[in-house]
């Protein structure tokens, strides 16, 4: 398929990773390739790039995407269980030189609206990222509690009448099994009062929060950037992309904890935490696309990169 959308942070990213020939690299989450095409460019048909993504229809998109180019190895994975995935491949070499990350729906997902991610149009409720898996949107959205859904819709959603909307989709569901996308859309409208519709779609924060919950976006976070880091040779980087506030702040503090950051009392005479550092963050602050790459594609809006260097 034609991608509608350009790679996130393109350029920031691919001078983040500081892309040498001759070395390896991983991305952890391919989707369409388009940050995995200019790596390769500057590889120059030397080294390595391992593509992971736990989306099967992505990889076969990306393929196609990358075909000019032999020095590929793809994996049908999801990229928190980075550690094992390249300790089980029986590669003949430890660590690799770069890892980037670029987190959240893919544009190549957004783009395929009969996977359900999108609120536009109707479609079946799915919103997996690996179609293997056994939860959808269909399944959260009619089984699990009111407080359960209230919960998720206001934590990864930050969204104000996440109660009201988790209160109607329980009372929907009563009279009538919610099986599509534009069900859904259309009780969020009917919960959200008209004055507070003026910012973006009604339903882009319930959906963004449903299907974080599907494929558990942010619970293993933490311990997959740590795990990235420790895969890294000296000098090798990693670079992430966050589109949510709670996955940057999983970023800030696994990057914080690599850096060696003491998290003792501050009235204690010594370090007893243990804090050891394992490299540097390249950036305090995280990069934000520039404006005109923010009103050329609206998915750049919120999205944050931040890159670790090992030492």
């Amino acid at each position: 398929m034609e991608f509608k959308h350009k790679p996130v942070l393109l350029k920031e990213t691919i001078e983040g990773l500081n892309v040498r020939k001759n070395c390896i690299y991983i991305d952890g989450t391919l989707g369409g390739a388009g940050h995995s095409k200019q790596i390769l460019k500057k590889l120059e048909n030397t080294g390595l790039l391992i593509g992971i993504d736990r989306d099967e229809e992505a990889l076969k998109a990306a393929k196609k995407n990358l075909n000019e180019f032999k020095n590929v190895c793809y994996i049908h994975a999801n990229h928190d269980e980075i550690k094992n995935i390249f300790n089980g491949n029986k590669f003949n070499f430890s660590k690799v030189d770069g890892i980037l990350l670029d987190l959240g729906v893919s544009s190549y997902q957004l783009d395929e609206k009969s996977r359900g991610f999108s609120y536009l149009g109707n479609n079946e409720l799915d919103m997996r990222m690996d179609k293997t898996q056994d939860l959808t949107a269909k399944e959260v959205i009619n089984t699990y509690s009111e407080s359960e859904l209230a919960r998720i819709i206001f934590e990864y959603g930050d969204e104000r009448f996440a109660k009201k909307i988790a209160l109607n989709i329980c009372k929907h569901r009563k009279i009538e099994k919610i099986s599509t996308t534009e069900q859904l859309v259309k009780i969020i409208e009917e919960s959200i009062p008209n004055f507070a519709k003026n910012n973006g779609h009604p339903a882009k924060k319930t959906f963004q929060a449903i299907r974080i919950e599907v494929n558990n976006e942010i619970d293993p976070l933490y311990n997959t950037i740590l795990d990235s880091i420790d895969l890294l040779n000296v000098a090798g980087r990693l670079c992430v992309i966050t589109f949510h506030s709670l996955e940057d702040r999983a970023v800030k503090r696994a990057f914080e904890k690599a850096e060696g950051k003491c998290t003792c009392p501050k009235d204690l005479p010594y370090c007893v935490c243990g804090a050891k550092s394992l490299g540097k963050i390249i950036n305090k602050k995280p990069i934000i696309p520039k404006e005109e790459e923010q009103k050329e594609n609206s998915r750049a809006k919120s999205a944050k990169l931040r890159i670790f260097e090992k030492k």
